[in-house]
């Protein structure tokens, strides 16, 4: 299958290698040459511009968002709606609020075009292992993209699916990020308790590593913690800061107007507040395991709540 990708970050670039390396035809753009360069060497179709990329798909064309939420995607649909034609579909995978989601697909509606919206977890990772994959839209458009699914997903049958119509797949995300809040904070707490138990001399990195095999604690998550903790045990070279990048904000917004508790996940966002005005090594550890999965580096700066058109 053929798929227009437009950006090559950490993970445009490697989903776009993914797809290439299972044989799909890859068209790209992006801002950045380098990227661009990179993705050519790959095997990808190289563009100039939106419109250039527009014209070197057949149709029906699919054309996959990985840029930021807010305004980089707004402005890029708003380019698209002026070089697709009726019954293309614009993929949106980056992490938009639900809310502008359901709204941008009945804009695009409006115009015959198609948008999913596609809740994407994997991180840098994803390269290898594959990609989380939750799908909003019309049913029959989803199958349409079946091929790139199974290709980005784990496995051709696990791993992705289809959750519900447009704002479904975002929204899904929305809460898979707040759960991920939890239980990197969970894991975080516990290996401060015992840093702070001095008396025993615990060897933090020693304990990950048992409860990594048959422990009913034991995920990917504390995978990653054990591998920071190998990297540098006390964490000297990490920050504490730990940035929110808005999911959480939004997963607790939603359970506060729908009237639904999520004590935990609340408390995990408020202490992602916390490190930024007190450092802790238990922040440290958030923080290392945000970059081991994500590549996610530390920003000191506290990013505002987003729900576009809200």
């Amino acid at each position: 299958m053929e798929l227009g990708m437009i950006g090559l970050g950490k993970m445009g670039g490697n989903m776009t290698r993914r797809l290439l390396h299972d044989g799909h035809r890859v068209v790209v753009y992006d801002r950045s040459a380098e990227a661009m360069d990179a993705a050519a060497d790959e095997g990808a179709v190289p563009t100039e511009s939106l419109e250039d990329l527009a014209s070197r798909l057949s149709a029906p064309r699919a054309v996959w968002m990985m840029v930021p939420s807010g305004t980089p995607t707004e402005e890029t649909i708003g380019q698209l709606t002026g070089v697709l034609e009726k019954d293309d579909t614009v993929i949106d995978g980056g992490n938009s609020n639900y809310n502008d989601t359901v709204r941008r697909a009945a804009t695009l509606e409006e115009r015959g075009l198609h948008y999913v919206d596609v809740g994407t977890s994997g991180g840098v990772w994803g390269l290898k292992e594959g990609y989380s994959i939750m799908a909003g839209g019309e049913a029959a458009v989803v199958e349409r993209l079946r091929p790139i699914f199974e290709t980005l997903a784990p496995a051709p049958e696990r791993g992705w699916g289809h959750v519900g119509p447009s704002g479904a797949g975002h929204f899904v995300k929305m809460v898979h990020n707040g759960v991920e809040y939890g239980l990197m904070q969970a894991y975080a707490e516990g290996f401060d308790l015992m840093r702070h138990k001095t008396e025993f001399g615990l060897d933090l990195h020693q304990i990950a590593e048992i409860w990594r095999y048959g422990s009913v604690v034991r995920s990917w998550l504390l995978d990653l913690a054990a591998d920071a903790l190998a990297e540098d045990y006390a964490l000297e070279d990490v920050d504490p800061y730990v940035q929110d990048s808005g999911e959480g904000r939004w997963t607790v917004v939603e359970a506060i107007e729908v009237g639904c508790m999520i004590p935990v996940i609340t408390a995990a966002l408020e202490q992602r507040f916390s490190s930024q005005e007190a450092e802790k090594f238990g922040f440290k550890l958030l923080n290392a395991m945000r970059n081991q999965f994500g590549g996610h580096e530390s920003q000191r700066k506290v990013k505002p709540l987003h729900r576009e058109g809200a």
